[in-house]
């Protein structure tokens, strides 16, 4: 079992930043891959990056080159960090673990999510 916690969502301007963080606890951390996922209202949710436990990441086409996934074994955390946010980055954010270590861009894949952390980039 994996529990998940969020934070550091929030309101930005456009052209701002934030960086996300998810905090797990349970066992085995550093073999699950990680990802998040976002949903803004009335849409979807859709992938934004993932990592797996050897660090191979993979993104969004709309996030390339503005968003960095990392994660920190030692502090079971994951972090997204979000540069050059736009008013369509507004959404909820949610982390999620996979235990098959696909870190792929499919809800399916991923057996725990987090509560979500909302993130509000005004124009």
């Amino acid at each position: 079992q994996v529990q998940l916690v969020e934070s550091g969502g929030g309101l930005v301007q456009a052209g701002g930043s934030l960086r996300l963080s998810c905090a797990a606890s349970g066992r085995s951390f550093s073999y699950y891959a990680m990802g998040w996922f976002r949903q803004a209202p009335g849409k979807e949710r859709e992938f934004v990056a993932a990592v797996s436990w050897g660090g191979r990441t993979g993104y969004a086409d709309s996030v390339k080159g503005r968003f960095t996934i990392s994660r920190d074994n030692a502090k079971n955390t994951v972090y997204l960090q979000m540069n050059n946010l736009k008013p369509e980055d507004t959404a909820g954010y949610y982390c999620a673990a996979d235990g098959g270590n696909h870190a792929s861009k499919t809800e399916g894949d991923y057996d725990y999510w987090g509560q979500g952390t909302q993130v509000t980039v005004s124009s």
